[in-house]
This record gives structure tokens, C-alpha cells and sequence, in this order.
């Protein structure tokens, strides 16, 4: 009887339990009246009996659950990607920054060479000119490299603001005292400009 009710047990990926349908709420009565341990016996063997009035929320509650199971699934394949990808932003950081190394190394050796070729060879070069040698063109001056390598995580010196500078607030001048009386100067200047035409008149007299 036991191995008759666990039929789908034989199945590889088989529901964990199996409904039972009885097509009126009256034959269910009938059969507890009966029975009374039949909806425990029922459930010890993964059967849960149905009727019209119960089949609809039973129907709810599995499709519900189903998809649970989906959401806990997808968040399970999310969670994995999301570790393959850090692992991965991982592996191609640390070949980044291996480049990054290397090219801040060419860059030094181009300026040191760049720096031996001004010091050591061109100021040689150059005295061909004077002894009459000439060229169809000069040799052309090679600027070194002033740009360096950014590191990965360092932030860009332009996205650094710098802190605005203080700023002296400017004196408010007068319009009708023209200055004068705030600055010494500019009244002698002023005085000294006034008196000019009266001397001027006082030659021509």
C-alpha cells in the first residue's frame, strides 16, 4: 500500500508530493467519517487530498512557490556571475597594472635616451655644420615624454579642484570725493594739477 501511494518516487525529478482530487466535498466528508487519520495518513505518504473548494487555493500556493523556487534560483546564477566577474575584473587589474609598470619603465628609458642623445651625440653632430658639411635637413630636436603613467585607482589631477583662493574685498570708492581723501597722493597730484593753469596764466602776464 505504502510503495503504491509513492508512485512517482520511481521518477528521477519528481514532485515532493502528489494531489489527490475528489470532485465533491461531500465524498470527503464520507470517507473522514470513515477514517478519521485519513488526511494524516494521507500526508505521512506526500498526499494531499483536494476537493472544489480547496483545489483553487491549492493551485495558488504551488504556483507561488514555483515561483520562489525561480527567483531563488535566478538570484543563485546571479550571485555566481557576480563572482566570476569580480574574479575576472581581478585577473585583468593585475594585467593593467603590469602594463601600466611597463610603459612608466619605456618612458624612462625613451627620456634617458632622449637626454644622452642632447648631451652626448647631437653637440657632436652639430660641428659638421661648422666644418662645411651641410645636410638636406637639420637634425629635428625630440622632445621627452612629460605625461606620465596613471596608476589603476589613483584619481586624475583634474578631477582634483583646487580650494578657491581668498579674495580681498575691494574698496569702495567715492564717486564725489573722487579718491582724495583716502589716498594722499592722488590729492597732492590733484592740487599740484589745479595750481598748473594759474602759473601758467601768471608767465603770460
Amino acid at each position: 500500500m505504502r510503495n503504491r501511494w509513492r508512485h512517482w518516487s520511481q521518477f528521477e525529478r519528481s514532485p515532493e508530493f502528489a494531489v489527490l482530487f475528489l470532485p465533491g466535498d461531500q465524498f470527503l466528508s464520507a470517507a473522514l467519517a470513515a477514517r478519521p487519520e485519513l488526511l494524516e495518513s494521507a500526508l505521512g505518504q506526500s498526499v494531499i487530498i483536494a476537493t472544489p473548494s480547496t483545489l483553487i487555493a491549492l493551485l495558488k500556493a504551488v504556483a507561488y512557490g514555483w515561483r520562489q523556487s525561480a527567483v531563488a534560483h535566478n538570484a543563485a546564477q546571479i550571485r555566481d556571475l557576480g563572482q566570476e566577474l569580480y574574479r575576472r575584473l581581478g585577473t585583468f587589474n593585475g594585467h593593467l597594472g603590469r602594463m601600466g609598470q611597463r610603459l612608466s619603465t619605456a618612458v624612462e628609458a625613451y627620456n634617458a635616451a632622449v637626454g644622452s642623445l642632447e648631451r652626448q651625440v647631437l653637440p657632436q653632430a652639430r660641428r659638421f655644420g661648422e666644418l662645411g658639411v651641410t645636410a638636406d635637413a637639420p637634425l629635428p630636436a625630440l622632445e621627452p615624454i612629460g605625461q606620465l603613467v596613471r596608476s589603476t585607482g589613483a584619481p586624475r589631477a583634474a578631477e582634483v579642484s583646487p580650494a578657491p583662493a581668498a579674495t580681498a574685498p575691494a574698496a569702495a570708492a567715492d564717486p564725489d570725493a573722487g579718491g582724495s581723501a583716502d589716498n594722499p597722493a592722488s590729492a597732492a597730484a590733484d592740487t599740484a594739477a589745479s595750481g598748473r593753469p594759474g602759473a601758467n596764466n601768471a608767465r603770460q602776464a
